[in-house]
């Protein structure tokens, strides 16, 4: 019962983060209609820059997830206004695949001829902290991560639901052509939801890079990953994201403790397949789909 306990705390914990890393891909997938195959890019491009704040001055990689976030989120509004619209309007959202793809491809080879292709970690100073809950024993830079994740996709949910930016993102990716007549400039919307999609994957990768090591090569997993955890939870919003992710990090942590760390994927892979059989919108379906 003990080890059935552990295993779970650990999966909610690796959950969170599959969570946070997945929302902004979720959001450019619900908003934009691609699949944004860069995000891992982002993800870890977050990691190495907390990574280097650390190094360089010291900054707690958590606080790091401002300034992170802030340089992202312009790389990412640039990247969309220019690459990902000369794509889609001059060919169609199929191109948008082959691009993105491309993009990261050059991602991973530049961040492997600045960082090299060696693993790298961010170790803190409660790094080797541990909180004890009777007999559950717990890493506090898992805990800090889960709780930073959770308030993340609160903060999003919240700007989604209550304020006039996340009405109009709403309206633009129910009905694009009815927004645009209503007056609003869906091509800037696009520009910063695709912003917002790359600083919280850039946050992801702060966090990330405290629990477990990262490499340019990560890229890929985590775009793997963020695609289950929509096929999961549902397209668009942060609590499919949530129940996708947690439903995730469960899978993993069961898989590798009773089964074996090596067939993790497989189990990941079967289980995408099954939902898209059985429920392809998700357990939570498509937040934007009700009027399309």
């Amino acid at each position: 019962m003990f080890l059935f306990l552990q295993t779970t705390l650990n999966g909610l914990v690796l959950g969170g983060l599959y969570s946070l890393a997945a929302v902004g891909f979720s959001l450019i997938f619900g908003v934009l209609g691609i699949v944004n195959l860069t995000h891992g890019i982002f993800v870890v491009a977050g990691a190495f820059g907390a990574l280097v704040l650390y190094n360089e001055f010291g900054l707690d990689p958590l606080l790091a997830m401002l300034p992170v976030g802030i340089v992202l989120f312009a790389v990412g509004y640039i990247y969309q206004r220019t690459v990902i619209h000369w794509a889609i309007s001059r060919a169609s959202l199929v191109a948008s695949l082959v691009v993105t793809f491309g993009v990261a491809m050059i991602g991973r080879n530049l961040m492997q001829l600045t960082f090299g292709p060696d693993a790298h970690s961010i170790t803190p100073s409660y790094s080797f902290s541990s909180l004890t809950f009777g007999p559950l024993q717990i890493d506090v830079v898992r805990v800090v991560a889960l709780g930073a994740s959770l308030v993340l996709l609160l903060l999003l949910a919240l700007v989604l639901a209550k304020t006039h930016f996340g009405r109009a993102v709403r309206a633009t990716a129910q009905q694009p052509l009815a927004a645009e007549l209503s007056g609003l400039n869906v091509q800037r919307l696009h520009g910063l939801t695709f912003g917002i999609s790359a600083a919280l994957a850039g946050a992801s990768g702060a966090i990330i890079g405290i629990v477990q090591p990262f490499t340019p090569a990560s890229e890929v997993a985590w775009t793997l990953n963020a695609f289950i955890v929509v096929v999961l939870g549902g397209i668009g919003s942060p609590a499919g994201a949530l129940v996708g992710g947690i439903l995730l990090g469960l899978i993993n942590a069961y898989t590798a403790q009773y089964i074996g760390p090596s067939l993790t994927q497989a189990a990941m892979f079967l289980v995408l397949v099954l939902m898209l059989l059985l429920r392809p919108n998700g357990l939570l379906g498509n937040a934007f789909g009700e009027s399309r």
